[in-house]
């Protein structure tokens, strides 16, 4: 048995943010009912990666909604909202990250829904919070990662911001989602009541950076110094922390002693025996090292340095990832069915309980695809 089996999450949530919360959810046996417009479903349905689309929706919105159940209702129409009013009776966890006022306007904010079921969670995402100026901006995750400052620790100095190519903010605003569902479960388990829970963008995003910018707190106002040469890794680490080109491919070297690791590579590095120069000087001692590094194959470096305990490993694609043993022992993809019966392999939960791997083979629903079983079971 899972943990959350027998919890019933309503969903009324787009995108990435909160559905990944609810496939989070789901994964860990909670039942995830998506609250979805009719015909057309959730916006994400249309939203695609590389143009690939399975059974009508975007294989981005397969990966985000597998394990999930459909109904279709729509929040403008006044007998569907009635229905909707009595999944909320029975339900445990509502989510959604309309924008501010949204819910107000149907009668579905807060305190209206406790009045429907006093002891629900009710969890909602906002790009920068529900007051202030920016309270009704678009939250959409390159916006995020460039006013936050995290644009610019990735990629060299002179190609001035570069973003995640990751829908970072998003995704961890879906996790600290589910670790504030989590703690509110806690707390309505003692207090027998409901739970607000809000979390935004913003952030999740700036957490992200708390080690970047504490730095930038105690460090006088000093900003994030980025390498300027192939390679730079870390705006705040010193060298040789980076990755460096081989014969055949990419060699990783992560932190360590650089006289030791440069004694393993052949190198005489004394003239940076000063440990402050490792930082001042990163660029440089990248490029000694990058010039020697080019000389050998990654194997053959690995060979001598984890020998000696240096911390290094090989810079793999998805392809070289996908067949390396370890991704099979660990079972790291797994196979889900539609109700057509077409298949698609996707990630599982990266969590294990009591040994057990969270594998579940249901893929995302159509649009609507359950109503009939959710009104047998709770409207009737």
């Amino acid at each position: 048995m899972r943990p959350l089996e027998g919890l019933v999450v309503l969903e009324f949530c787009q995108f990435l943010a909160g559905p990944s919360a609810g496939l989070k959810l789901a994964d860990l046996g909670a039942r995830v009912i998506k609250i979805e417009r009719p015909v057309k479903g959730e916006a994400c349905r249309q939203l695609s990666i590389k143009d690939l689309f399975v059974d009508d929706s975007s294989l981005l919105f397969h990966t985000i909604n597998r394990n999930k159940e459909s109904f279709a209702a729509d929040l403008k129409n006044p007998d569907d909202l009635v229905l909707i009013k009595k999944l909320i009776e029975k339900a445990d966890i509502m989510t959604h990250n309309f924008r501010p006022g949204v819910m107000e306007k149907i009668g579905l904010d807060f305190e209206n829904t406790l009045s429907i079921n006093p002891q629900i969670i009710y969890g909602t995402i906002t790009g920068y919070g529900n007051e202030g100026p920016w309270a009704k901006k678009p939250g959409q995750d390159l916006l995020l990662q460039s006013l936050s400052g995290l644009s610019w620790l990735s990629g060299r100095k002179s190609q001035g911001p570069v973003p995640f190519g990751l829908a970072v903010a998003d995704l961890m605003c879906g996790n600290h989602f589910v670790q504030g569902i989590l703690a509110a479960l806690l707390k309505r388990a003692k207090t027998k009541k409901g739970v607000l829970v809000e979390v935004s963008l913003l952030e999740s995003i700036l957490d992200v950076q708390f080690e970047a910018i504490t730095s930038f707190l105690n460090d006088g106002g000093q900003l994030p110094e980025r390498g300027d040469i192939k390679g730079s890794a870390h705006a705040f680490l010193s060298a040789p922390y980076g990755v460096y080109q081989t014969q055949d491919g990419y060699l990783s070297l992560a932190m360590g002693d650089l006289l030791f690791i440069g004694k393993a590579l052949g190198l005489d590095l004394n003239a940076f025996a000063d440990k402050h120069l490792w930082f001042e000087k990163r660029d440089e001692i990248r490029t000694i090292l990058s010039e020697r590094i080019q000389t050998q194959t990654s194997d053959y470096w690995i060979e001598i340095l984890q020998k000696e305990g240096i911390w290094c490993g090989k810079v793999f694609n998805y392809e070289e990832l996908d067949n390396q043993p370890f991704v099979n022992e660990l079972q790291l993809k797994q196979t889900v069915k539609n109700s057509e019966g077409e298949t698609l392999v996707t990630t599982r939960s990266p969590i294990q309980l009591d040994g057990e791997i969270l594998l579940s083979d249901k893929a995302a629903p159509k649009v609507g695809q359950d109503n009939l079983i959710i009104h047998k079971e709770f409207i009737r």
